[in-house]
C-alpha cells in the first residue's frame, strides 16, 4: 500500500476513534443528567411501558389501554413499600444496588444443575424497567449494572422505592400503584391494607399471568408468606432505619 494511502487510512481511523470516544462521552453525560432529572421529576413513562405499547401496536391489539398514574410516596400506604421489600429484596436498606450473596447463591445453584434464577434487587429492577429493554443478554445486563450504580449513587433509597412502586407492572398494562389500587381494589394507594399490599407484591413475578383481585391458590399462599416476612422485618419501620 502506498505511503500516502496508509497515512490517509490512519487519519480516517483516528477520526473515527475520536468520534466514537466523543459519542460515548456524550452518552455518559446524558445518562447521568437523565438519572439526576428523574431524582426530582416524575417519569412520564418508562422503557417497559413504551415496549408494551409497541408490542400492542405490532400485535394489532386495538383495544389495549395502558394505565399509569404517578402517586407520590407520601400518598402511598406504608404497607406497600415494605411488602415489596419483603417480597423482592429484603436487604434493600443495606445494599448498594447489588445483593452479592444472592448472586453467589444463584450461580452456585446453577452450577449444581438448577435453572439460573434472577437475583435482581429493587434498584436493578428500577434501572431495567425505567431505562432499558426486556431481555437477558449480557449487553443489557451491563447497561443495567451501569444504571444501577448511578441510581444508588444519585438517589436516596426512598426515591428508589417510590419510583419502583410507580413503574412496576401489576397487571397487563397496569403500571404503578395508583392505577393498580384503583383497578384491582377500587381504593386509593393511600388506603391499601396490608393484605392488599401483599397481594400486589405477590403478582410481580408474572403480573400478566397472576391477578391481585382474583388470586390463585399460589398467589394467596405467596401473599401470606409476604405478610409473615413483613412482620419478621418489623413492619414499615424497617424502611426508616
Amino acid at each position: 500500500m502506498p505511503r500516502k494511502q496508509k497515512a490517509q487510512r490512519r487519519s480516517l481511523l483516528r477520526r473515527v476513534f475520536r468520534w466514537l470516544v466523543l459519542a460515548a462521552l456524550i452518552w455518559i453525560v446524558a445518562s447521568i443528567l437523565l438519572v439526576i432529572l428523574f431524582r426530582f421529576v416524575s417519569p412520564p413513562t418508562s422503557a417497559f411501558m413504551l415496549e408494551r405499547r409497541m408490542d400492542a401496536l405490532l400485535d394489532q391489539q386495538h383495544d389495549f389501554t395502558l394505565h399509569y398514574r404517578w402517586v407520590p410516596l407520601n400518598k402511598v400506604s406504608s404497607n406497600l413499600p415494605i411488602a415489596l421489600v419483603a417480597s423482592e429484596d429484603q436487604k434493600f436498606p443495606e445494599h448498594h444496588g447489588f445483593d452479592v450473596e444472592a448472586i453467589q447463591t444463584a450461580l452456585a445453584d446453577a452450577e449444581d444443575g438448577a435453572r439460573l434464577r434472577g437475583a435482581s434487587t429493587i434498584s436493578q429492577q428500577v434501572a431495567k424497567n425505567l431505562f432499558l429493554w426486556n431481555g437477558r443478554s449480557f449487553v443489557r445486563k451491563g447497561f443495567e449494572a451501569y444504571f444501577t450504580v448511578l441510581i444508588e449513587a444519585l438517589w436516596p433509597k426512598q426515591r428508589i422505592i417510590e419510583v419502583y412502586l410507580n413503574i412496576a407492572e401489576f397487571g397487563d398494562g397496569i403500571y404503578g400503584v395508583g392505577a393498580a389500587s384503583e383497578r384491582f381494589f377500587q381504593t386509593s394507594a393511600q388506603q391499601l391494607s396490608p393484605r392488599q399490599s401483599a397481594l400486589l407484591a405477590a403478582v410481580l413475578p408474572n403480573p400478566r399471568k397472576f391477578h391481585a383481585n382474583r388470586p390463585s391458590a399460589y398467589i394467596l399462599q405467596r401473599a401470606s408468606w409476604i405478610e409473615r416476612q413483613v412482620r419478621q422485618l418489623g413492619g414499615p419501620a424497617y424502611l426508616d432505619n
